[in-house]
């Protein structure tokens, strides 16, 4: 059975109440609610983790070789600063799906550069909790041409 990691970054823990305005009003229990219900529509099995932790993070990715066929990660505001999460996921050799609830290019220029895109097979951002059903899709469909 496919086998998907869905990491999520720091501060998704507080979504629901977190500038709902941008990220939307959807609780990360809700969007995991939504991942799972996906993954059993779809045949495939998905490890959901979340933690506000660098070091987690890419301990996390480091365990997922060899065990998961993808990585769908929203490594939030690690995104723009974490080398340590680009070195993992390029070293697991793992195609990996960034994305983002928010579309990170219409925010803060600091926002605009990300350090996982060069090592990502892709990148979806700015639809909200649907990102991360995006992100699992473009997997299924792209990535491992499953149909």
């Amino acid at each position: 059975m496919a086998k998907r990691m869905v990491i999520h970054g720091p501060n998704i823990n507080l979504l629901g109440s977190r500038e709902p305005t941008i990220y939307g009003n959807a609780t990360l229990d809700e969007i995991n609610q939504t991942t799972q219900q996906w993954a059993r529509r779809s045949g495939v099995t998905v490890e959901l983790v979340q933690s506000n932790h660098e070091g987690e993070i890419v301990d996390c990715i480091g365990r997922a070789k060899n065990v998961f066929d993808a990585i769908v990660i929203n490594p939030a505001a690690y995104t723009h600063t974490s080398v340590a999460i680009r070195d993992a996921i390029s070293a697991v050799g793992i195609p990996a799906i960034e994305v983002h609830l928010s579309n990170i290019y219409s925010r803060e220029e600091f926002r605009h550069h990300s350090l996982i895109a060069p090592v990502a097979y892709g990148q979806v951002c700015g639809f909200g909790s649907f990102s991360y059903i995006l992100g699992l899709e473009a997997v299924k469909k792209v990535i491992l041409k499953q149909s």
